[in-house]
């Protein structure tokens, strides 16, 4: 019996093919081959077709039936990875209303805020863990605001997730880790958070119904099988925001685990038993896919937007043309630890959560024309980025997240060994590889529901561990040295 994963990205629809008995992976495609577009009416503003996105999960399907010659009949459930935060609305006839604000939207911003201040911080972090902020009920506030008649037609507001579950099996629902993802769920009261809904006027009954993110959420529609070649029945077994999807990817379930990436941007995502918040609102608490009242399961969500995007500049506008990252790996390793007392700092990709929402820039710091050259820049960079994540996850274990061992992809830049021994030998924590992504872990998951697996961890945990990075402690007091020069180069920027 095999099950299909979906990763619905803002660049792509990915998708899984997967042997729900060994978790072996039959097939992975994506669409389009390009990156998807985005729409920009305005300056800040970010918009999709989520129909587009449908399309994209249409042809995905369709090739990997095509390719791997799998009966429809054997495929016995999907599971839907999604980018977060984004606002897809539909009237009664389930016709979108308008194009969908996606995650880098912001033009909700300043309505967000002024929902914070009304329902007070305190308050707020307490029951919802986070502010509205540019969140979707943000966001959804604007539509009733500038755009009344959108909101007026719409019947059901949801995330891009829901829409393509809408689309496969003809019922709009929601989940708890979606409201939450949209500061839409009160953790205390166990109920969608009236005190959001209230202080931004949004009516209640425009909330889809709630499924368990992990359970039978239903089935493929006569019309979804039609268009997809699935066949109709196929249980819809699992949904999930990105980055609580790529973290349950890497078997991330438990207080204590701990999953990050380091693609454009970085995440690290932690996960607690504990109704955990930061009042400066450096990182967001969500709810994981597991959740529940009785038994919670919060995950701890840090971005740092300077991570991969700085990796790449270095490499464009510093490194010799054909410069791959594999030949700036080995001009990374020529250098010694700091880099000569060059140092990095990665922020150059906007304001920085983790900052107080600061844009303090990239900055190179000690920069000489007698001794440094393209390597120590290479290295330097590595570093930085390096640091940026040892410092944002100080804040996590200040709320209470471990981090004895890291769980991560084989892509991006933890395939460079400078990087991942740096934050591993910095936090003491080991560095787990593993070979998975989001589509394949959102079809292990729905697997669940179908009966193919007895529960998440069986189901998630059939990979295996490519390869370990662990503190290298010969190393540690030069490391501590370099950081201590770049924290305090941090603070200066900061001040």
């Amino acid at each position: 019996m095999y099950t299909i994963g979906y990763d619905i990205g803002s660049s792509s629809v990915k998708a899984a093919l997967v042997e729900a008995a060994t978790g072996r992976v039959l097939g992975r495609v994506q669409a389009p081959t390009e990156e998807m577009g985005m729409d920009v009416p305005q300056a800040g503003w970010a918009e999709q077709d989520p129909d587009q996105w449908y399309r994209y999960v249409v042809d995905t399907t369709r090739r990997l039936i095509e390719e791997s010659g799998v009966s429809p009949t054997d495929i016995r459930a999907v599971g839907i990875g999604y980018q977060m935060h984004g606002l897809v609305l539909v009237d009664q006839e389930h016709r979108v209303v308008r194009p969908a604000m996606i995650w880098c939207d912001g033009r909700a911003v300043a309505t967000g805020e002024g929902a914070f201040k009304r329902i007070g911080p305190e308050r707020c972090l307490s029951h919802c863990l986070n502010s509205p902020g540019n969140f979707t009920a943000a966001k959804l506030k604007w539509v009733a605001d500038h755009e009344p008649e959108h909101y007026r037609r719409t019947a059901h507001a949801m995330l891009p997730g829901d829409y393509i579950a809408l689309r496969l099996g003809g019922e709009p629902t929601t989940t708890v880790t979606g409201l939450s993802e949209g500061v839409l769920w009160d953790f205390s009261d166990d109920q969608p958070a009236k005190m959001v809904l209230d202080a931004l006027e949004l009516d209640a009954h425009k909330l889809c119904s709630r499924v368990p993110a992990l359970g039978v959420q239903g089935q493929v529609s006569e019309r979804a099988a039609a268009e997809t070649g699935l066949a109709a029945g196929t249980i819809i077994g699992y949904r999930a925001g990105d980055q609580p999807n790529n973290a349950m990817s890497l078997n991330v379930i438990q207080p204590g685990e701990v999953a990050a990436t380091a693609g454009t941007s970085g995440v690290v995502y932690g996960v607690t038993d504990r109704l955990a918040y930061d009042p400066g609102q450096r990182v967001n608490s969500f709810a994981h896919v597991n959740h529940s009242a009785a038994d919670p399961r919060i995950g701890i969500l840090l971005c740092i937007n300077g991570t991969g995007i700085a990796h790449r500049w270095i490499r464009q506008q510093v490194c010799a043309e054909g410069t791959d990252y594999g030949a700036m790996e080995r001009m990374a390793e020529a250098v010694p630890i700091g880099s000569d007392g060059l140092h990095f700092l990665p922020f150059g990709n906007g304001p920085e959560r983790m900052l107080g929402n600061r844009d303090v820039g990239a900055q190179l710091l000690g920069l000489d024309f007698n001794r440094h050259g393209r390597a120590h820049l290479v290295r330097a960079g590595i570093e930085g980025v390096a640091f940026a994540f040892v410092y944002g996850m100080r804040i996590m274990r200040d709320l209470g997240v471990e981090l004895s061992t890291i769980r991560v992809g084989n892509d991006n830049m933890f395939q460079s060994r400078v990087f991942a021994s740096t934050i591993s030998t910095l936090t003491g924590a080991t560095i787990e590889v593993h070979d998975t992504t989001g589509a394949v872990g959102a079809a292990l998951a729905s697997g669940v529901a179908a009966g193919l697996a007895p529960d998440l961890a069986s189901a998630v945990g059939r990979q295996e561990i490519e390869h370990s990075v662990i503190p290298q402690v010969g190393d540690t007091e030069s490391l501590r040295a370099a950081y201590r020069r770049w924290e305090s180069a941090l603070t200066k920027a900061l001040a």
